[in-house]
């Protein structure tokens, strides 16, 4: 799903971004509402929906009604925040096991128009994703895809700065938890177990990471 936002770019900064996990809804320019299955109709180990939301230069992921509890991720430009995306956050969060990786790719103008081509054509053609562009420069956009499995969920956002050649990129899932015995715990617990970063810059000197990205 592409969309053309009703608003004007303003000129934000990739490095203003920031991460945060739970939280309310934003007030958002475009959403989309995505059943959690597995590709083949089942949804008994999952449930419930998943949330895209475009916050203009920014993004909400929400996981509402899941069979392990509800889950919202938010990268923006949030009020207060000034530390710098992280490049890996590993977390427990109710009944899931969630992750979070963040990577900066800076592009000289022709190859970031490309590739911001590239990926809008992907998003649009995807029946799980949710992208808006800003009038005025069809570079300027935000996108988001997610990808259901029989026991994970996982979504692949990208933020566009044409006015620094930067591209965010940013992946996260969502995981059932293993079995108490297998994470030696109890149930529901929430912890953090990483958070490494900032996000790294990579320029246009090499390949992108396959793996992952």
């Amino acid at each position: 799903m592409l969309t053309t936002l009703q608003t004007s770019y303003t000129d934000t900064r990739a490095g203003d971004l920031a991460w945060q996990l739970g939280g309310d809804p934003l007030p958002a320019l475009a959403v989309r509402d995505l059943k959690l299955d597995d590709g083949a109709g089942r949804t008994d180990a999952l449930g419930g929906t998943l949330q895209l939301r475009l916050l203009g230069a920014s993004h909400q992921v929400v996981l509402a009604g899941g069979a392990q509890g509800d889950c919202l991720e938010t990268v923006a430009c949030l009020p207060g925040r000034r530390t710098p995306l992280p490049a890996r956050v590993a977390e427990q969060v109710a009944g899931w096991e969630y992750e979070f990786a963040a990577r900066i790719e800076e592009l000289p103008p022709h190859v970031f128009a490309a590739r911001a081509q590239e990926l809008l054509a992907l998003v649009e053609g995807h029946p799980r994703a949710l992208a808006g562009i800003f009038p005025g420069d069809p570079s300027a956009f935000t996108a988001l895809v997610a990808h259901c499995g029989e026991r994970r969920v996982h979504w692949r956002t990208w933020h566009a700065y044409p006015q620094e050649g930067r591209l965010v990129c940013t992946r996260s899932s969502l995981s059932l938890r293993r079995t108490v015995e297998a994470v030696g715990g109890r149930p529901g617990r929430g912890g953090r177990s990483a958070h490494l970063g900032p996000a790294a810059r990579h320029g246009d000197g090499g390949p992108e990471p396959q793996s992952g990205w």
